[in-house]
């Protein structure tokens, strides 16, 4: 039997590294009004401000600025730029202090493919990043991308962490690997966001049903909030939160030992009631000109996404 949400899965992550289409969607006369509900703007300013409305919520937040695949080295160096202008408007907000808002970093924008050398820039871009952070009182968050750059990654964060050991990783749950990842991740002071995936990735690495991603998913909970760490919940999934919670509760941690992550634009009520129980909530807001990939990955991982944005171009245009 054809899995209907896995065809519409594979065929939206296709469409992600599709210019034409990216052409097509960028020209539409209403898709930046549909598109600013999950990515609040192009500027550093627009993502301060997004960050300040949440803070005023009780919500903490994670920063990304878009970019990935980066094989210019001009294009690394822009990005790093851009991240310090951003810790540093960031903290002249009152924003930072204790972690409130900090920064998540893809390392393929900031030099990981560049021929050569790319993992040793793309290590001294993030450290950069990381100086910046620790003066602005805040942390840094490791992205990962696609199967081929993990190994890279968690060198690059072996490397930091030496330094700025709060720096943050990120493990996706449909690897087949990933468990394993968690265990030797969840030592104490160590940050780990554990998301399901969003990447296009073969049989061979990873789950392919969603029933399979789901119960790596509570397997890896399992083991972080069994751990010394500081896991980091990053789901939509109703089922998967209230998972988490029963999780931390066996375990008894505190409220400020672990924390839930939604994305910007995206179950804001749900958001709210998190928080407003008293529990950590960090949003992730992305913001920058390279929304486009970014905008298809989230349709992929939830159909709802696109609904609400098809029906936005129905009813607007």
């Amino acid at each position: 039997m054809v899995d209907a949400s896995a065809v519409l899965r594979q065929g939206l992550l296709q469409l992600s590294k599709s210019d034409q289409v990216r052409s097509v969607i960028e020209k539409a006369p209403v898709s930046r009004s549909v598109v600013k509900r999950f990515v609040p703007g192009d500027a550093t300013a627009d993502a301060v401000r997004a960050a300040g409305e949440l803070a005023a919520t009780g919500r903490l937040t994670t920063i990304d600025y878009l970019g990935e695949d980066t094989l210019d080295l001009a294009q690394a160096q822009a990005t790093r730029d851009a991240y310090l202008a951003l810790l540093s408007a960031l903290s002249d907000a009152g924003l930072t202090q204790g972690g409130r808002s900090e920064v998540s970093v893809k390392l393929s924008a900031v030099g990981q493919y560049l021929p050569g050398d790319g993992e040793k820039i793309a290590l001294e871009h993030a450290r950069e990043i990381c100086e910046a952070a620790a003066r602005a009182g805040t942390t840094v968050t490791l992205d990962m991308e696609d199967h081929t750059t993990t190994d890279s990654t968690l060198q690059v964060l072996r490397e930091l962490r030496q330094d700025f050991p709060w720096v943050g990783a990120v493990l996706q749950a449909y690897l087949h690997r990933t468990e394993a990842d968690c265990r030797d991740l969840a030592a104490a002071g160590s940050r780990v966001r554990l998301c399901k995936g969003a990447y296009k990735e073969p049989e061979s690495v990873a789950f392919q049903a969603k029933e399979d991603v789901d119960r790596s998913y509570v397997r890896c909970l399992k083991v972080l909030m069994a751990g010394e760490g500081y896991p980091m919940v990053a789901s939509h999934d109703p089922r998967l939160v209230e998972i988490a919670g029963a999780l931390a509760a066996k375990h008894g941690r505190a409220a400020d030992s672990f924390e839930y992550q939604m994305l910007y634009g995206i179950r804001p009520e749900e958001q709210r009631r998190i928080a407003d129980r008293g529990d950590q909530m960090r949003v992730y807001i992305p913001y920058g000109e390279e929304w486009y990939g970014y905008l298809m990955r989230r349709m992929a991982e939830r159909p709802a996404n696109t609904m609400f944005f098809l029906r936005g171009l129905a009813t607007k245009g």
